[in-house]
């Protein structure tokens, strides 16, 4: 699975496997080019919809490292995952989260699942971000969240950007799971419990968020880019 993930070269590749378990429908896995994770979204919400697809009836729930994640489809056809919230930490990293990614950072927190987040001073800042890779991976996180509270009359209401190079991804283009962090600082935040975010990447995307007590309902959508068959070859070589 590791091997196929560093092939597939992408933020994380998803892998459902049909075992006999007494409190989910299916086991899932998921690989960066580098390593296992214990949680993600995006990937999550893929297999899913591949599983609506083919027939499977929802709710699925998925046996991971992070408990039982259920995913639900709406009537609107949009996904919704329940995933654990996690709590933020004030920490003492402004300057350093700075030097890193050359702005100026107003808060500084680490969840309790290992990301660090930056607060910044609006959304201009964290589209316009051009951070030093080198000294990201140096602050020694899993990933480093940067976020700002949406410009004025903007359809979102939070928008971030998500840095993971310890975990090989430069920059995730979308990251549903940072949402369960996002979600509960920003309902904390602005004093409500349903939120959009909207992630500022290249390749942008919108999510959403509903605090339920110590759970995250991340919502988004999907849709079926190719369809295939994994083959594997073993090639011997000699000497």
């Amino acid at each position: 699975m590791a091997a196929v993930a560093r092939e597939m070269n992408l933020s994380e590749t998803a892998y459902v496997i049909r075992e006999s378990l007494t409190d989910a429908d299916f086991r899932l896995r998921w690989f960066t080019p580098l390593v296992e994770v214990a949680l993600c979204g995006h990937a999550t919400l893929a297999s899913a919809h591949c599983l609506l697809e083919d027939g499977v009836p929802d709710p699925i729930r998925f046996a991971t490292r992070s408990g039982v994640l259920t995913v639900t489809r709406s009537a609107d056809g949009s996904l919704s995952m329940d995933f654990p919230a996690s709590s933020l930490v004030q920490t003492d990293d402004r300057d350093a989260m700075a030097e890193a990614l050359r702005a100026p950072v107003e808060w500084t927190g680490r969840s309790s699942n290992g990301f660090l987040l930056a607060l910044l001073a609006g959304e201009r800042e964290v589209r316009g971000l051009k951070p030093d890779i080198t000294r990201v991976a140096r602050l020694g996180a899993n990933g480093v969240i940067v976020t700002a509270v949406a410009d004025p009359n903007e359809p979102h209401d939070f928008v971030s950007r998500v840095f993971a190079p310890n975990v090989g991804i430069i920059e995730d283009p979308v990251t549903g799971s940072t949402h369960a962090i996002l979600g509960p600082y920003w309902a904390g935040r602005l004093g409500r419990t349903a939120l959009v975010g909207r992630q500022v990447s290249t390749r942008s995307g919108i999510v959403g968020v509903e605090l339920r007590g110590d759970r995250v309902l991340i919502i988004g959508r999907a849709v079926t880019v190719f369809d295939g068959t994994l083959r594997a070859t073993l090639t011997e070589v000699r000497g």
